[in-house]
C-alpha cells in the first residue's frame, strides 16, 4: 500500500510539471522562486521524492528534476482537481476568473475521489478551466494543444485566444478591462521592434489595444481558418 503524499510533496509534484512544460526540467533555483522556499529546503526535497517508492522525479544536482511516470501521474491528479475547482467556483459559485486560483490552491488537496466526480459530472465533464489551460481526463490525459504565444503572431494573421498561462490576478484583471479571455477572436496590427508591444484588433470593437510583451507572452492563441 502506498503512502499517501504530503501536500508539500503534491506541490513539488505539481510545480515540477508545470516547470518541465516550460523548460524541459525543473531547477532548484527555479522551483525555490515557484514555491517561494529556501533552495535548501528544495534540495531536501527533491531528494526524498527521488528516493520513494517507487520514485517520484529523476534528480541530479545542480541539473534539475524531472517527473516519473509515477511522479507525473501524482502531479496530474492534483492538476485535475486544482483545474476543476478552479471551474466549478466560476461558473457554480459566481467567483470571477481573477479569484480562483488561490481558493483551488487551499482546496485541491482536500477533495475525494468522488467529489472530483461529481463536480465533473455537474460541469459537464469540461476539458478547460476558467483561464482555457487544460483539464486532464479521469484517466489523467490531456487534450492535445496546438496554440502558440500571441507575440508570435504575425502582423494581419486573426486567431482565438485559447489560454492564459499565467494566473496572476493583476494580468487576469487587465485582460478583463482589454475585453481579451478564451475564445476572444483577435487580429494582430503591428509589432513595436523597439518595445516589443503588440497592436492588437479585438473582435468587435472600434479601436485596437497595445499589447505589452509580458502579457502577449502568456496569453496563448490558434490561428483561424
Amino acid at each position: 500500500m502506498k503512502v499517501p503524499l504530503s501536500q508539500a510533496e503534491q506541490d513539488y509534484l505539481k510545480a515540477i510539471y508545470r516547470l518541465s512544460n516550460r523548460y524541459g526540467r525543473a531547477a532548484t533555483s527555479q522551483l525555490a522562486n515557484w514555491l517561494e522556499i529556501k533552495p535548501a529546503s528544495v534540495t531536501g526535497m527533491l531528494r526524498k521524492l527521488a528516493q520513494a517508492d517507487p520514485p517520484l522525479i529523476a534528480y541530479k544536482k545542480h541539473k534539475g528534476a524531472t517527473l516519473t511516470p509515477d511522479g507525473e501521474r501524482a502531479a496530474l491528479e492534483m492538476i485535475r482537481h486544482h483545474r476543476l475547482i478552479e471551474l466549478y467556483l466560476h461558473e457554480k459559485l459566481g467567483y470571477a476568473w481573477d479569484e480562483v486560483h488561490e481558493e483551488a490552491e487551499r482546496l485541491e488537496h482536500a477533495i475525494s475521489e468522488e467529489m472530483e466526480a461529481r463536480m465533473a459530472a455537474a460541469l459537464g465533464h469540461p476539458c478547460r478551466d476558467p483561464h482555457g489551460d487544460p483539464i486532464p481526463d479521469h484517466n489523467l490525459e490531456m487534450i492535445a494543444l496546438s496554440e502558440f504565444p500571441l507575440s508570435e503572431l504575425g502582423p494581419g494573421q486573426p486567431a482565438v485566444v485559447r489560454r492564459v498561462r499565467d494566473e496572476e490576478p493583476s494580468l487576469l484583471q487587465y485582460l478583463d478591462l482589454l475585453g481579451i479571455r478564451p475564445s476572444t477572436q483577435v487580429t494582430a496590427v503591428a509589432h513595436n521592434k523597439h518595445d516589443h508591444t503588440l497592436t492588437l484588433q479585438i473582435a468587435g470593437q472600434e479601436r485596437p489595444v497595445v499589447i505589452p510583451p509580458r502579457a502577449a507572452s502568456e496569453l496563448f492563441v490558434d490561428l483561424m481558418e
